[in-house]
């Protein structure tokens, strides 16, 4: 008897934790997200779905339907170019350069383990459209036609911001990239090239079928911070030039900041149960991939 409750005992208290402040205020967030909870009324009336109506129906300077769409263009471009680049530097830094690897490595990793608020106040001031690093080198070498106002025009804004986060995170999912690569057994690449098989070929039938457990995971990570990401945003352009960056949790900020609770929760609400259906579907779909 004591064998089997003794690991309920160490189980217990993270269960409770866990209930107390995960469970109990996402039950309470989805009561509330049907609700017209606000500061300006002390009462919090049940008003069906009148939440989620108005942020499907809204449009002007709350056009929820914008926040989403940018939510998604940022998620999308940010799993696709950190996957991408990611699996590049790592195949480069573990069969392609030798020298110096680790150093390259670390090199590569280190904007991953700085606060987002730093980089985001630094690639601030290097985007500036007046006296930003990267414009004045830019006319520096005679290529003034490609200085643009990246953090306040409408069609750069956002693109800017998905190139300060992909700056930032690739070198973490470098890592992981790399730790699958070392998995792959060597004996499948020799087989290959008694076989006459050429590098490529190695690539598409070795190493990516055995990287999608990899893929999947990196993934999955990528798509969750995409759908919730804020602070690079908020610091960045503070969801502008006009709503042009604004994402679903910049979103939620300014709703909280304006009183409206109820709105606020429906949102996160909603952006909730989309994680839990494109996170089911991107691990069913890759590991299908994986299994054939």
């Amino acid at each position: 008897m004591k064998s089997k409750a003794y690991p309920l005992y160490f189980a217990g208290g993270a269960l409770v934790l866990y209930g107390l402040f995960y469970v109990l205020p996402s039950l309470l967030g989805f009561y509330y997200a049907f609700t017209d909870w606000n500061s300006y009324s002390s009462e919090v009336n049940f008003i069906g779905f009148n939440n989620f109506r108005l942020i499907f129906t809204s449009g002007g300077s709350a056009n929820y339907l914008l926040y989403i769409r940018n939510t998604v263009i940022f998620t999308v471009a940010t799993i696709v170019l950190k996957t991408a680049i990611a699996l590049g530097l790592a195949l480069l830094l573990t069969n392609g350069i030798r020298r110096l690897a680790y150093f390259h490595r670390v090199l590569m990793y280190l904007p991953a383990v700085l606060p987002m608020l730093v980089v985001s106040l630094v690639f601030k001031s290097i985007l500036n459209p007046a006296t930003g690093l990267l414009n004045s080198f830019l006319r520096g070498v005679g290529l003034d036609f490609m200085a643009q106002r990246w953090l306040v025009d409408v069609n750069w804004a956002l693109p800017s911001v998905i190139g300060v986060d992909t700056w930032r995170g690739v070198g973490y999912i470098m890592v992981i990239m790399i730790a699958g690569l070392q998995s792959i057994p060597k004996d499948y690449y020799e087989a290959a090239a008694i076989d006459g098989a050429s590098g490529m070929a190695s690539f598409w039938r070795i190493t990516l079928p055995l990287m999608m457990p990899v893929l999947t995971v990196t993934t999955v990570l990528n798509l969750l911070y995409g759908l919730k990401v804020f602070d690079i945003v908020f610091v960045l352009t503070n969801g502008g030039p006009g709503r042009a960056t604004d994402t679903v949790y910049t979103a939620i900020f300014d709703e909280f900041s304006k009183g409206r609770y109820g709105v606020a929760t429906t949102l996160s609400t909603l952006l909730f149960l989309i994680m839990i259906v494109l996170g089911y579907f991107v691990i069913r779909l890759m590991h299908r991939e994986a299994e054939e």
